[in-house]
């Protein structure tokens, strides 16, 4: 254990560590607040973008890493939870094209991205049973929960937008059009391209 450990997750780990744990500390306001009086808004924005990067890549090479030395199995999923897990994904293409402005969308979602990151993360657990998926999908999924959590009592606290009298428009019809055509290229041709693993079963 202790080389399956050190041998084959720590660079994803560690990954996972800056770039979750920097998102984090950004919704700690008060330490937020402390870091860039002390640092600067400069410095302090250069130090996050940083450690937010390296975090991504060392995710991105760590678990990369990972796939290649081998899965190490936890538990198997029945195969309904893999088609359960392809219809979860194809809500969170369409979250993630819902604009920063305030539409019908954004209104009825309050947090599109967390939301969607969510419905990636449990998608991803429900179709997956190894290592290095559940530390990946679990703590994306992590974070998102506390993240929204940390949302909703600033809101409490400083005051929700208005998300009142907010009608379906074009960049609502945008998002839902753009986000699941993007969804059926990325399922077909992009997932087994870029994380070479086929989500559309083939028998």
């Amino acid at each position: 254990m202790p080389r399956v450990w050190g041998d084959r997750m720590t660079v994803l780990i560690v990954g996972l560590v800056l770039f979750l744990g920097t998102h984090w500390f950004t919704t700690q306001r008060a330490a937020r607040a402390a870091a860039i009086e002390r640092l600067g808004a400069g410095r302090y924005k250069g130090l996050y973008s940083a450690l937010v990067a390296v975090g991504l890549v060392s995710i991105i090479i760590g678990y990369g890493q990972y796939r290649a030395s081998g899965y190490i199995p936890v538990w198997h999923p029945p195969q309904g939870l893999s088609h359960l897990a392809l219809l979860l994904m194809a809500p969170v293409f369409v979250l993630l094209s819902i604009p920063r402005r305030m539409t019908w969308l954004r209104a009825r979602t309050k947090h599109p991205m967390l939301l969607g990151v969510k419905l990636w993360a449990l998608a991803h657990l429900l179709a997956n049973g190894d290592l290095g998926t559940i530390l990946l999908a679990g703590g994306f999924l992590a974070w998102a929960v506390a993240a929204r959590v940390s949302l909703v009592r600033r809101e409490r606290d400083e005051g929700a937008p208005d998300r009142s009298g907010v009608r379906f428009g074009l960049p609502d019809g945008i998002a839902i059009g753009g986000g699941l055509a993007v969804y059926v290229v990325f399922a077909i041709w992009l997932h087994p391209l870029l994380i070479g693993v086929s989500v559309i079963a083939t028998r």
